[in-house]
């Protein structure tokens, strides 16, 4: 039984489900997530990298009262 909870978690959080649903989902801490299955989550980086540079392309926040 607790091989298909980790199984079905690994599969959560490599589909992407945020990790603090997957951790209430789980009955577990968010916080023990990465402590249990860091070395289980794969092909994250290049999205993450995708991101990272998207949100470079943001506009800049317009300070109220500012100009």
């Amino acid at each position: 039984m607790y091989d298909i909870l980790h199984a079905r978690l690994t599969k959560w959080l490599n589909d992407g489900m945020p990790p603090a649903q997957v951790a209430e989902w789980a009955g577990n801490s968010v916080a023990v997530l990465p402590a249990t299955y860091a070395r289980c989550v794969d092909g994250k980086l290049p999205d993450l990298k995708r991101r990272l540079e998207a949100a470079g392309d943001l506009p800049e926040a317009e300070v109220p009262g500012a100009g």
